[in-house]
């Protein structure tokens, strides 16, 4: 019996990955305090077990509270199927096709309920190259917990007992930092290879080594990543663009080998210096945005990351003799045609993205009303704060990004001296004046505060 409790607390006597019974770690073992956790996600587990099933907070948000960090949000896995766990919840909705999901609502906060997975059959439905189309198979919770992807994420914590059920050794690994993931890597990235890109988007976030034998395989099976639908890339892409470690997470893309056919031509955009010096000023900035609890928008990030594409076909389509307006639009469709087929980007975004590159020529014009008019496009900080990203990176003079910060802060006399400014001159007692009154001059003209360049991305 005290064998069995220091086994339970010290987390050893069990194969990882083979044993059907857990590593129970107590509180004092395990220390994630009930306060941390969501009250709504202990509500739906509660709820689920006065009803006679079993139910436990799982995955991302287990490993989050056991590194000490704040989850995201909170996921329950129960043995109730969808329709017993939805009779139990005024608000809840069925969904998924591949596998069935219920979603409990609590306001606008959502707790994802999943029933365990049974082990997975060679009936399942497949593509041709291997990949899991269909499996909606239940099972007991040692197969489910097989079923995850990693070993940090198949840990399971209980809120009314307090304590961390552990199948496959994920409290180890969570100690020694290190991502692996349960089963064989080839035959997990063949049955879903969107994991290759959760593999880099994890031990970026983390800051976790990747075991030898889960990155080996992977810039072999790269290619699969080709076979997934468009639409479940854009999302794990924009996933890993909003982690709050963006260039980690394409370093480590490139590292593996998994940014072909995702971000064509990154590799030529980062080998150049004004390329990879907008792109690292891009997402450094939307990481601290990330970081301080911000929001972040999509259009401006893959504005971002594109750029230097479009700017390479609007040289091209202007040295053909195209007018410079036409040119750009015809780039920016170039460009966008070509990352659809890939990423599936959203008609929201991209008109985003459109906005934001097709404004970059009009800050040139600083004459007459116009200046006047580009104040009241709905979408101005995003390509004001676009516009000093291309100043700091040095593709264009900082004068610009200067002019229009001053322009943006100014009130109507100090806006029409400089109108009448020329290019790469300065006015020092219009640069005072404008300190003096930096209180009274924002939000004007659809400015909103626009009058640093923080790289805020366009968020509204």
């Amino acid at each position: 019996m005290i064998r069995k409790l220091i086994r339970r607390i010290l987390g050893t006597g069990s194969a990882a990955g083979n044993a059907v019974a857990p590593d129970i770690y107590e509180k004092s073992a395990h220390g994630i305090l009930l306060d941390d956790v969501s009250n709504n996600a202990i509500r739906v587990t509660q709820t689920l077990q006065q009803a006679g099933f079993k139910a436990f907070i799982v995955g991302g948000a287990v490993r989050d509270l056991l590194l000490q960090h704040r989850p995201k949000d909170f996921d329950v896995a129960t043995n109730a199927t969808p329709e017993e766990v939805k009779r139990l919840f005024r608000r809840a909705f069925i969904i998924g096709r591949r596998f069935q999901i219920v979603h409990v609502m609590f306001g606008q906060d959502l707790i994802e309920v999943t029933t365990f997975r049974g082990a997975s059959t060679d009936e399942a439905p497949k593509d041709a190259h291997g990949r899991v189309l269909r499996d909606n198979t239940f099972g007991e919770q040692h197969e489910d917990a097989e079923r995850r992807d990693f070993t940090v994420n198949a840990m399971y914590y209980d809120p009314s007992r307090e304590q961390v059920l552990d199948y496959h050794g994920g409290m180890k690994d969570i100690r020694s930092k290190t991502l692996r993931i349960i089963g064989v890597p080839e035959a997990r990235y063949r049955e879903d290879p969107v994991r290759m890109l959760r593999v880099v988007r994890f031990a970026a976030k983390l800051g976790f080594s990747i075991a030898a034998p889960t990155r080996s395989p992977i810039k072999v099976m790269a290619p699969l990543i080709n076979n997934v639908p468009a639409a479940r890339v854009f999302d794990e892409m924009l996933k890993l663009l909003m982690s709050g470690h963006a260039m980690a997470c394409l370093q480590q893309l490139r590292k593996q080998g998994l940014h072909h056919g995702l971000l064509p031509l990154l590799d030529v955009v980062l080998e150049q210096p004004l390329g990879e010096r907008f792109v690292a000023l891009a997402l450094n900035n939307t990481d601290q945005r990330v970081r301080e609890g911000k929001t972040v928008s999509p259009g401006f990030l893959f504005a971002s990351l594109l750029w230097h594409q479009v700017l390479e076909r609007w040289e091209a389509y202007k040295a053909a003799g195209e007018a410079p307006i036409p040119a750009l639009h015809l780039a920016a469709d170039d460009v966008l045609d070509g990352q659809t087929e890939q990423l599936a980007i959203q008609r929201r975004i991209a008109t985003d993205m459109r906005d934001i590159w097709a404004m970059q020529p009009r800050f040139e014009r600083r004459v007459g009303k116009s200046p006047y008019k580009l104040l009241e496009h709905p979408r101005l900080r995003a390509g004001y704060d676009f516009l000093l990203l291309r100043c700091a990176s040095g593709e264009i003079e900082s004068e610009l990004g200067e002019w229009w910060t001053d322009f943006m802060a100014a009130d109507g006399p100090q806006r029409e001296a400089l109108l009448t400014r020329k290019p790469g001159e300065t006015d020092k007692p219009a640069a005072k004046r404008r300190r003096r009154r930096s209180g009274r001059g924002r939000g004007r003209g659809g400015a909103d505060g626009a009058t640093e360049g923080s790289g805020e991305g366009g968020t509204e």
